[in-house]
């Protein structure tokens, strides 16, 4: 039965704050079951200090812990602890007035905030979490009795209305009992099941146990695993509590386990998954850590702690320091957030260099999966930029088949060489045959060769590695390298005349006609015909790309045609009369051959016709007439 004291008015701010509650709050309800865990075990702490200092306490040898019942059939759940209680005056002031400055605070939150499940992961920072339980209460009443030995027991009632009331009442065991009479749209948590449920979720690491029902089996685990030292850990315990977190049936392929008391008390444990893809089963249905100050889950999915780049990292983190008085608006943009987000950052960095060094193998294997998450750092994180470079890997023209450090392209530079040599392309085998190759197969350079997407992206963050500028080999004005033991340039074949060349200028300009800017010839081949190149003042390779994969409707502006003068084909191609078939059909087959290798080409098997026809030709007896 109700308490029949007279009805005590809660204070403006808590009114407005049930309204809140009970009205906006409505499809996280189940945090009103975590919010009085937390409480218990708020008051469980309490009393294990009190019991070290003094000595004047009621039932000192009772178990600290938090025992949850459900009487299904009357659709009411109880929640007890053997904390330090609470006396009737408490009761009036904790449950009634104390809390409105925190009440406030929530209330200007979520006038700001219009993200309500937010504001459900960290109303327990407010100091009103305890108020949560209107969400699912028809009436709640608190049972509680003090520590102290001469104090009595007393009640408090309420309905989510205006008003409150506190009352003596009947208990013989220390600590306080929760009774929730559970709303006819609520009664989905008078199970034990889902009761069960909710606690696995978010209160498994509260350091007391939590029992449900009659049974003495306690359904939390309580080790905080990342809060123990990593030496105290073994490899299967890691191992269990990825699977646990993740439901992933691979080993992760490293992980990280932070533990600092200084200058902040944080406690991280991290991991790199096996592939960015999440199981079908995995509970983790988004991108984040999960966050916890003192064990208790505040963020389930925190985005704020690591920058995008590292969104594929899974783990927890537990900070002691995080205030509790703030909303989460105001938690991201402290200081606090941000140097823990630099710690971990620079930790998992640090984690990534180490897998590279003691493991190349199990690294490429990172690398071929995640690759592109540090690419996109790099482009986008002007902060962390420069400590993603020991990172990166790369295939190059002398090995195309192992992974490649900066370091080590480095390393093995020729003598003399003053730039890291690259080249963008659609995939490594129309790369290792592009044109703007030649010079650089001739002389023995190696060359970074750049197949993904996300290259484009990468290069505009990453211009210069130590004192090294990166150069496109494709660029119309590269300075060809010229090392001191670069071997002495072959003759090359004479090359066609001035006058002839000219000529067949002219004749690749009147039929290819607007599409190239410009025709002209080249000193930069050696074994190709020819090669397409941006005419000058045009935006660089490298940017047409960017430009291209994020808007399809981007053109590629017309590129110049730089023809070999000393290629065999283009002197007998200039031997051609205007009116031999052959001569348009060469034109353009160079042409489109060019665009082809560039990645560049709209329809590649449109070349099919010309092709059977220059075969054909080919074959005749004598040149067909024009």
């Amino acid at each position: 039965m109700p308490d029949t004291s007279k009805p005590i008015a809660f204070k403006a701010e808590i009114k407005q704050l049930l309204d809140i509650l009970i009205h906006s709050l409505y499809t996280e309800r189940e945090i009103f079951l975590r919010e009085l865990i937390s409480n218990a075990s708020d008051a469980l702490t309490q009393m294990d200090f009190i019991m070290l200092t003094e000595r004047d306490v009621r039932q000192p040898d009772l178990e600290l812990a938090i025992r949850i019942t459900v009487n299904e059939e009357e659709k009411i759940i109880t929640i007890s602890d053997t904390g330090v209680g609470m006396t009737r005056d408490e009761l009036a002031t904790n449950l009634g007035t104390i809390a409105q400055s925190g009440a406030k605070a929530f209330l200007d939150a979520a006038k700001s905030d219009g993200d309500q499940r937010r504001l459900a992961d960290v109303i327990g920072q407010f100091g009103v979490g305890f108020y949560s339980v209107f969400m699912v209460a028809e009436w709640v009443r608190v049972t509680s009795l003090s520590y102290k030995p001469r104090t009595r027991p007393a009640s408090w009632y309420a309905t989510g209305d205006d008003t409150f009331t506190v009352g003596p009442a009947e208990k013989d065991t220390r600590g306080t009992t929760i009774e929730i009479k559970l709303k006819e749209d609520a009664h989905e948590f008078a199970s034990e099941h889902r009761l069960r449920e909710i606690v696995k979720r978010h209160s498994d690491y509260i350091r007391y146990p939590i029992y449900i029902g009659d049974s003495d089996e306690q359904v939390n685990s309580r080790t905080a695993i990342w809060r123990q030292s990593p030496r105290d850990v073994k490899d299967e315990e890691y191992s269990e509590f990825y699977k646990h977190l993740t439901l992933e049936f691979d080993e992760p392929l490293a992980h990280l386990h932070y533990v600092a008391d200084a200058p902040l008390r944080i406690f991280a444990l991290l991991y790199i998954p096996a592939r960015p893809e999440r199981n079908v089963f995995s509970p983790r249905k988004e991108d984040g850590l999960k966050l916890y100050t003192r064990k208790v889950l505040i963020d389930e999915y925190n985005t704020d702690l690591l920058p995008p780049h590292y969104r594929f990292i899974q783990g927890v983190v537990d900070a002691d320091d995080l205030p509790l008085n703030v909303s989460r608006e105001s938690v991201q943009a402290t200081a606090l957030m941000a140097r823990i987000r630099k710690i971990l950052t620079r930790q998992i960095t640090k984690t990534l260099e180490k897998l590279a060094k003691d493991d190349a193998e199990k690294y490429a294997r990172f690398w071929e999966r995640f690759g592109d998450f540090i690419k996109e750092g790099i482009a986008s994180q002007e902060a962390d930029r420069e400590s993603l470079y020991p990172l990166v890997r790369f295939h190059t023209t002398t090995h195309p088949e192992n992974w490649v450090s900066l370091t080590e392209y480095v390393e093995r530079m020729k003598e003399g060489q003053e730039k890291v040599y690259y080249i963008l392309g659609d995939d490594d085998r129309s790369v290792a045959r592009s044109p703007h190759l030649d010079y650089f197969r001739a002389h023995g350079y190696e060359v970074i060769t750049l197949t993904s997407p996300m290259d484009s992206f990468m290069l505009l963050g990453l211009r210069k590695f130590r004192d090294y500028e990166l150069q496109n080999v494709a660029a119309p004005d590269l300075e060809l390298p010229k090392g001191e033991d670069a071997p002495e340039e072959e003759a090359a074949p004479e090359a066609l005349s001035e006058e002839d060349f000219a000529d067949l200028v002219e004749r690749f300009k009147a039929r290819l006609g607007e599409r190239v800017a410009d025709v002209r010839a080249t000193d930069r081949l050696t074994d190709s015909v020819a090669r397409l190149v941006d005419p000058e003042g045009s935006l660089g390779q490298e940017m047409q790309r960017v430009y291209k994969l994020v808007d399809r409707d981007y053109e590629v502006p017309r590129k110049v045609l730089e023809l070999n003068p000393h290629h065999a084909l283009i002197k007998r191609l200039s031997e051609l009369s205007d009116d031999d078939e052959r001569l348009p059909l060469v034109i353009e087959q160079i042409y489109e051959s060019a665009l082809l290798i560039e990645g560049l080409h709209p329809d590649p098997a449109a070349m099919l016709p010309r092709i059977q026809r220059l075969m054909e030709q080919a074959l005749a007896d004598e040149p067909a007439a024009g």
